[in-house]
C-alpha cells in the first residue's frame, strides 16, 4: 500500500471556465458570464479540508491549476487556496506549483500578482505559432499576443512551458519543421507538442463525421511529424521523456510525472480525477462534472460532488504499466510483479522486443521510438500474453 511513495503526492486543482470552447477541445470546460470567485474560493477550501485530513502528514510535492483556463481565476482566489494548502500539508523545498494560462494580452498581466501567490512554473497555451490556424483552432490570441505571454512568463516566473498542436489543416512537413524551431528559439526548458485529435462530441468531431473538417494530413505524414519532432527535439537537448512532453534535464513536469510513475494525487474541482491511498486500499475518484452541481454539492458538504472506486491489484498494475511505458525511463518489472501478484510474461516481451518494439535491460522495460507509436499495441500484447499465462 505504500506503492505511491514511489512517484510522491500531488494536487490537481480544476477551473473548468473559459472564455470560449475551441473547436477541438474535449475538456470539461464552459464558458460563463460571470463566476462568483469568492463561493468557488469557500468550496476549493473546504475541499481541501476534507483531503487534508485524510492525507494528514503528508509532504505535497506538486500543484496543478489546470483547466479551463486557470488564468482567468482572480489572483486573489489563488492566492487564498494556496494559503489553505500551506497551512493543510508540508510543502517539498522544490515544490512545483503550476499554473496553466492562455497568452491573452489580459491574462498576461496578471503573471506578477500569480507569482506573488506562489506559482512557480506557468504551461501557456500557445498552441499555434500561425495566426491562420490559431483562428481555425478557435483561439483568441495572435501569435504577437503569444510572443509577448512568453516573454513575459520567462521574466516572471522561474519555468515556463508552452503547448503547441501539430498535425492540423494542411500543415506539411517543412511548415512544422520551421514551427518547432521558431518555437525551440524561445529557450524555455519545456515543451507539450500533441497530435491534433478529433473527438467525438467536440466541433471538429462533428465537422468531421459531415467530411467538413478538410486538409487533415493522411496517417503517414502525421507519422513523419511525430518522428520529425523527436529528432528536433533530441537535437535541441530537449528530448522527449514522455510520448508528447519534451525537456531539458530537470525540465520535467514533475506534477505529470506523479501521473506516469503511479504516485497519489488528489483531484478537486468539477470533473477532475484522483488517485489515493489510504489505509482501506488505493482509489480512483472522480468529481462530478457540472460546474454548478459540483460548486452546490461541495458547499453543502464537502466530499458530496465526489465519486470514489477501490482499484484491485490489476487495475494498479495495469495502470502503472500504461503509465510507465509513455515514459522514455519505462517500467520496472519487478514493481509491475509486486503489483500485480504475478510477472509479465517473457514470451511477450521476448516477441515485441524481436519486433523491436520494447527493450528490456535487466529489470526495465521501455518502448522503442517504433513502439512509442503503436503504443495500444504493445500495450494489448502485454495484457493478452499477461492474462494467457494466468
Amino acid at each position: 500500500m505504500e506503492d505511491w511513495r514511489h512517484a510522491g503526492f500531488g494536487l490537481y486543482l480544476h477551473w473548468p471556465f473559459c472564455q470560449s470552447k475551441c473547436p477541438y477541445c474535449d475538456f470539461n470546460s464552459h464558458v460563463a458570464a460571470h463566476v462568483d470567485q469568492t463561493r468557488w474560493l469557500a468550496a476549493f477550501q473546504a475541499e481541501i479540508d476534507r483531503i487534508g485530513a485524510l492525507t494528514e502528514g503528508r509532504l505535497l510535492n506538486s500543484v496543478f491549476f489546470g483547466g479551463g483556463t486557470p488564468s482567468l481565476m482572480d489572483p486573489a482566489l489563488v492566492q487564498g487556496i494556496l494559503d489553505r494548502i500551506r497551512e493543510t500539508w508540508s510543502l517539498a523545498n522544490d515544490v512545483e506549483i503550476t499554473l496553466e494560462a492562455n497568452p491573452g494580452s489580459v491574462e498576461a498581466a496578471r503573471f506578477a500578482a500569480y507569482a506573488k501567490a506562489g506559482i512557480n512554473r506557468v504551461s501557456l497555451g500557445i498552441q499555434s505559432l500561425d495566426d491562420t490556424d490559431l483562428r481555425r483552432l478557435g483561439r483568441m490570441h495572435s501569435v504577437e499576443e503569444a510572443r509577448t505571454a512568453i516573454a513575459t512568463a520567462q521574466a516572471t516566473f522561474p519555468r515556463v512551458s508552452i503547448d503547441l498542436i501539430y498535425a492540423r489543416q494542411d500543415q506539411t512537413l517543412a511548415g512544422w519543421r520551421d514551427e518547432l524551431r521558431r518555437a525551440l528559439d524561445f529557450g524555455t526548458s519545456h515543451l507539450s507538442l500533441y497530435q491534433l485529435t478529433i473527438e467525438d462530441g467536440t466541433v471538429f468531431g462533428q465537422m468531421h463525421a459531415k467530411n467538413l473538417l478538410r486538409g487533415l494530413p493522411v496517417e503517414d505524414l502525421a507519422a513523419d511529424m511525430f518522428e520529425l519532432t523527436q529528432e528536433i527535439t533530441r537535437t535541441a537537448g530537449l528530448p522527449a521523456y514522455e510520448v508528447s512532453n519534451h525537456a531539458t534535464p530537470g525540465g520535467e513536469s514533475r506534477h505529470n510525472l506523479i501521473y506516469w510513475r503511479m504516485g497519489d494525487y488528489a483531484g478537486i474541482g468539477p470533473g477532475a480525477h484522483g488517485r489515493l491511498t489510504l489505509p482501506t486500499g488505493r482509489f480512483a475518484t472522480e468529481a462530478e462534472r457540472a460546474p454548478t452541481l459540483w460548486l452546490e454539492k461541495t458547499l453543502q458538504r464537502p466530499g458530496l460532488a465526489e465519486r470514489s472506486v477501490t482499484l484491485g491489484a490489476e487495475d494498479r498494475a495495469t495502470e502503472y504499466l500504461m503509465f510507465a511505458l509513455r515514459l522514455r525511463e519505462g517500467a520496472s518489472l519487478s514493481r509491475y510483479a509486486a503489483l500485480a501478484g504475478s510477472d509479465l510474461p517473457q514470451t511477450a516481451l521476448n516477441d515485441l522486443a524481436g519486433l523491436g518494439l520494447l527493450r528490456q535491460e535487466g529489470d526495465t522495460i521501455q518502448t522503442t521510438d517504433s513502439g512509442v507509436m503503436v503504443l495500444n499495441g504493445v500495450l494489448r500484447n502485454l495484457l493478452a500474453g499477461r492474462h494467457s499465462a494466468d
